[in-house]
């Protein structure tokens, strides 16, 4: 994709005078600058693009590269050295120059080339154990935490490696002329400050460690590995930066009784081969409480009874799931002696293994009969 003409961008002439670059680039600056124009990824690019063009017609090399060769005289990516890949840092470099020595513009801040960021603190991590009660409804639960904080008494001056200003601009020779970089002021992390002094007990970033109780809030729904974010429960950051986040690991517990996959709950449910032969009733256990199901006449293993809407809720708030309930026929494994002759005077019976589709029950209300 070809880059637009430079002059175009800045709305200029090809003989335009320095002062007139630099008042059109101002412009532009003011009218796009993201702190008037936030989250709009549109007016971002357009500043980024005048920002690229003012580093090449403001510098008598480039501009004189530029105008002979064109964009091919930039080398890849244009701008800023050639070196493409444009970031806010590079940019407000550029701030004092344009800008002047004091108070920035119209309030936006990184004014006289000083573009300072907030730092922000790390991130905690901890597990929560929940029931399958806790997951059906959602639970409140207050957690206890050691984490950073802030606390009376530091204080902050300049940062002597960066002089106050967050970063670090590094100017090199090239064979294509100067190449400006900047970076992030590893001293300070981009504050622009350092701590002067802190009480004792405290680490290097004037930080404390102490116990918290937070209270964290978590849906319905959740699932076992699903991760929730707290946002600003973390540890602390110096120079009051913004807190980190508090990261919350689910753990389900094992219920007793019913096995969990996704929405849909299952449970194994043994019926003694009577009840399966001539039906029944019985109870289900729930999350909470218990439902009473009929068991058919004839039911075999293998079965599966669906009660509706007796799972879990989806995390989306997109219904409920299932209870399934897989029937067993349970066979005894241990006949006393007269058990075992019951059993062998009826095993020539017809109605022992009657043919398929049979309807007989009379065979099996005998037995039941026998064993009553």
């Amino acid at each position: 994709m070809s880059k637009r003409d430079y002059y175009e961008i800045l709305g200029l002439s090809k003989g335009a005078s320095e002062a007139e670059i630099k008042k059109a680039y101002r412009k532009m600056a003011i009218k796009f600058h993201p702190d008037k124009n936030p989250d709009d990824a549109s007016a971002e690019a357009k500043f980024k693009e005048a920002a690229e063009a003012y580093d090449v017609l403001a510098d008598g090399n480039k501009k004189a590269r530029y105008d002979q060769y064109g964009h091919s005289g930039m080398g890849q990516g244009g701008g800023f050295g050639g070196g493409g890949g444009m970031n806010m840092d590079d940019i407000f470099s550029q701030f004092g120059d344009i800008f002047g020595g004091g108070g920035g513009f119209g309030g936006f801040g990184g004014g006289g080339g000083r573009r300072t960021r907030k730092v922000k603190g790390s991130n905690l991590r901890i597990k929560v154990k929940l029931t399958l009660a806790d997951i059906s409804k959602g639970v409140q639960k207050k957690i206890k935490v050691f984490k950073l904080v802030n606390v009376e008494g530091v204080e902050y001056g300049e940062c002597s490696t960066c002089r106050g200003t967050g970063q670090i601009t590094r100017v090199s020779n090239t064979i294509l002329g100067q190449m400006q970089t900047s970076a992030t002021c590893n001293t300070c992390h981009g504050s622009g400050q350092k701590i002067t002094s802190r009480p004792k007990g405290t680490d290097e970033n004037g930080l404390d460690r102490k116990e918290e109780v937070v209270t964290i809030d978590i849906p319905a729904g959740v699932e076992e590995g699903m991760q929730l974010n707290v946002s600003g429960k973390g540890n602390a950051a110096p120079f009051g930066g913004i807190p980190g986040d508090l990261i919350v690991l689910v753990e389900e517990e094992e219920h007793p009784e019913l096995q969990r996959e996704g929405q849909n709950l299952h449970y194994d449910l043994y019926v003694n081969f009577l009840d399966a032969a001539l039906g029944n009733q019985v109870e289900v256990p729930l999350i909470e409480g218990k439902a009473k199901i009929k068991i058919e006449a004839g039911t075999q293993s293998g079965k599966t009874l669906r009660l509706k809407g007796k799972g879990l809720p989806s995390v989306q708030a997109y219904g409920s799931g299932d209870l399934l309930v897989h029937f067993n026929v349970w066979t005894p494994q241990k006949l006393s002696t007269e058990e075992k002759g019951i059993l062998q005077s009826l095993q020539d019976s017809e109605n022992f293994n009657p043919s398929p589709g049979s309807k007989d029950k009379g065979f099996f209300r005998k037995v039941k009969e026998m064993f009553s």
